[in-house]
């Protein structure tokens, strides 16, 4: 097992001492020192988010338990390079995003868009990086949210965001923007429609009312159920089963999954058929279909390959 921490000094000794270079370690290191040169002599902002690596599987946890891993500026950045870097680590075939604590994430970081103005949220882009979890995945690493308690605002749509959502029975969900005067801007007005239905998620928004764990289920919002201590377990299952498949096949069949969200049927179509077309002669297509007609168990490639 490798735990990692961004911005951790520890962390970034890690890698050399065990001979691997990690890729997200020169990210951290660069943000260390951009935080050192912005305010010489100021302590380093505790890492956002932890990273521990077991096997093919990543572990991402929001680090921010007394502010209920709301989503800073901080937690943004540090997550989505975290997760664009596992993506791109060949030997990393599922990354599981949790919070620590009580709370999933409790929305964005209230205090730190309070005094904006509209000039300034579009100068700032603000949340526009959440977008690259979703379309900037090269790697299409599947993303499972193992949501461990409550999930409002953007902490709904982080989980959203990701292609498996389990919850444990103590988890809520919410997009409660219209209290605070502005609306969903992490994707939740044009996801959670396509998740539940229109009808469920105009709901939803518009009484800004939380949705409990079940109701989540009976919806489809996510698609697993468990008891608090078998949350990260049963997510750990999961992805242990995405690993022993061919990475090839999961990488296509995500890609065709995410055409369907940005495409007219037709066309979606054609990209599945053209997708299903090009798994054909790989080495991963053959093992499994020779291993079901010789009556094995295939064993298919373990690191993910440029598609």
């Amino acid at each position: 097992m490798r735990s990692l921490q961004l911005l951790s000094s520890s962390a970034l000794r890690l890698g050399s001492c065990l001979g691997h270079s990690w890729p997200w370690q020169h990210a951290a290191a660069a943000a260390a020192a951009s935080y050192s040169a912005a305010a010489a002599g100021a302590a380093v902002p505790e890492a956002a988010i932890e990273i521990t690596q077991q096997g093919p599987t990543a572990l991402v946890e929001l680090n921010r338990p007394k502010a209920l891993n709301a989503l800073s500026s901080q937690v943004m950045h540090e997550l989505v390079d975290a997760v664009m870097q596992l993506d791109a680590e060949p030997s990393v075939r599922a990354i599981i995003i949790t919070g620590r604590g009580k709370a999933f994430a409790a929305g964005a970081d209230i205090r730190e868009m309070a005094g904006l103005d509209q000039a300034q949220a579009e100068q700032q882009q603000l949340f526009a990086r959440w977008q690259e979890l979703s379309t900037g995945r090269k790697g299409w690493t599947p993303l499972i949210a193992a949501v461990n308690g409550i999930a409002l605002g953007g902490g709904a749509e982080l989980a959203m965001l990701c292609d498996v959502i389990i919850a444990s029975t103590a988890a809520s969900f919410g997009l409660p923007e219209v209290t605070l005067g502005v609306i969903p801007g992490i994707g939740g007005t044009q996801r959670l429609p396509r998740l539940v239905g229109r009808a469920r998620a105009m709901d939803a928004m518009l009484t800004a009312r939380r949705i409990s764990a079940e109701e989540a289920l009976s919806w489809g919002l996510v698609s697993r159920l468990v008891q608090p201590e078998q949350l990260l377990p049963e997510a750990q299952a999961i992805a242990d089963k995405l690993a022993s498949f061919s990475p090839g096949a999961v990488a296509r069949l995500l890609q065709a999954s995410h055409a369907a969200d940005n495409m007219l049927l037709d066309a979606a179509l054609l990209e599945e058929r053209r997708l299903f077309y090009s798994c054909f002669g790989t080495a991963d297509q053959r093992e499994g279909m020779g291993a079901f007609l010789e009556k094995r168990q295939p064993v298919f490639t373990k690191n993910k390959q440029p598609i």
